[in-house]
């Protein structure tokens, strides 16, 4: 071999070898990123966690118990912090934004709303041997439809159905978290009019509070995995202890998605360190809070491998997620009175992962999709016609 040969061969080498390495903020598309496909794994995740406690069984092991309670509302809230506060910088408008959120998550929530008023509960106390059209004739799905209407879930059960099952009177429980995501965009925006939002110091300020805020707080447990009793009391100190931990547990997730999106153009996209983060949620798992330490690496894992991931069958164009999420309680419910409650809570939740993803397409297709179409009627030709889908 020449010598020639040889420095064109390792001139070759040399070209192929990046010449430094991608920060998110070079790495990831707004048009094209497998955090759709992150989001339905999420869902489906939920899917498998409830599969427990709505069959009446619990998993023994605290470590396993925490990630399998935790870790896919968190990701789904670390996903929200990234792409909301992306958002609001995208297109600083109070009405826009907001415009925006209401479309995405009210429409598929009203439907889903009626839907489970109006069918999935009147079936399920006809599979039980009671009257639909009795329940179709009382005030019951009215009221379960308008008190829920305004994202805030204060009405669980529907004439008191479903009964005689392991978790009776709530027919979606998994509604209760959207407030709380409501109350995220509502602080985003709150900052972001203030002008705080630019400052760089206020994220990572909020984020170090939120999590002393939530070291000082007992884990979650308890009184809030257990099937709703009427003759319990609960007292207004149990539930105030209850609402802080929540919040400071969605206010850390959300923040460390916010927080990777405020260093974006800083933080490295590496395989490497998405498997780091994995182990050391994993490892984290032994606490009893596992967010203190895990809280930013599980939200790295996510968003990054999301913007490395180049697959195009997982870069999906369609977020079918929110409907898997909303409607996959009722159809737990739903099968546990058709009696597959008995069944292995991994076999069930395949099947009902199965039963609820025709809901979720038809959700998106004919309810949230067109929703979405009309933000481009809300928003200045400067900004519709930019050609650049909005992060949501």
């Amino acid at each position: 071999m020449s010598a020639n040969s040889e420095v064109a061969g390792v001139n070759q080498i040399a070209n192929r070898r990046p010449t430094r390495r991608l920060t998110l903020g070079q790495e990831f598309d707004p048009r094209s990123n497998a955090l759709n496909a992150w989001r339905l794994t999420l869902a489906t995740g939920v899917i498998l966690c409830h599969s427990w406690p709505l069959t009446g069984r619990r998993v023994s092991f605290a470590p396993a118990h925490q990630l399998l309670r935790d870790v896919w509302v968190d990701g789904f809230f670390a996903i929200s912090g990234f792409l909301i506060t992306w958002s609001w910088f995208r297109n600083p408008r109070v009405r826009d934004y907001f415009v925006a959120r209401g479309l995405r998550i009210l429409p598929g929530l009203w439907v889903c709303l009626i839907i489970t008023a109006f069918v999935i509960a009147p079936i399920g106390v006809a599979i039980q041997g009671g009257s639909a059209f009795k329940l179709l004739l009382s005030r019951a799905p009215i009221e379960y439809v308008l008190e829920n209407s305004a994202v805030l879930m204060v009405k669980h059960d529907i004439g008191g159905t479903p009964r005689w099952i392991p978790w009776p009177g709530g027919w979606d429980g998994s509604l209760w978290t959207l407030v709380w995501e409501v109350l995220c965009y509502i602080a985003i925006a709150g900052f972001g009019v203030a002008g705080l939002l630019r400052r760089r110091w206020l994220i990572p300020a909020l984020l170090a509070l939120a999590l002393l805020w939530s070291a000082q707080l007992p884990p979650l447990g308890g009184i809030v995995e257990e099937p709703p009793n009427p003759q319990r009391h609960i007292d207004v100190a149990t539930v105030r202890l209850v609402m802080e931990t929540v919040a400071a547990r969605f206010a850390v997730m959300f923040l460390a998605g916010a927080l990777l999106y405020q260093f974006r153009n800083v933080i490295p996209t590496r395989w490497s360190l998405v498997a780091v983060s994995v182990v050391i949620v994993l490892a984290a798992s032994l606490l009893p809070n596992y967010r203190l330490v895990a809280a930013i690496p599980l939200a790295y894992a996510i968003v990054v491998s999301g913007a490395l991931i180049h697959n195009k069958r997982l870069r999906l164009r369609t977020d079918v997620s929110y409907g898997v999420y909303i409607y996959a309680w009722p159809m737990q419910q739903l099968l546990i009175i058709c009696g597959l409650g008995v069944l292995h809570p991994i076999v069930f939740a395949i099947i009902a992962a199965t039963a609820t993803l025709p809901l979720a397409v038809l959700s998106w297709l004919l309810v949230e999709k067109r929703a979405i179409s009309f933000k481009s009627r809300f928003k200045p030709k400067s900004v519709a016609s930019a050609g650049e889908r909005q992060p949501e």
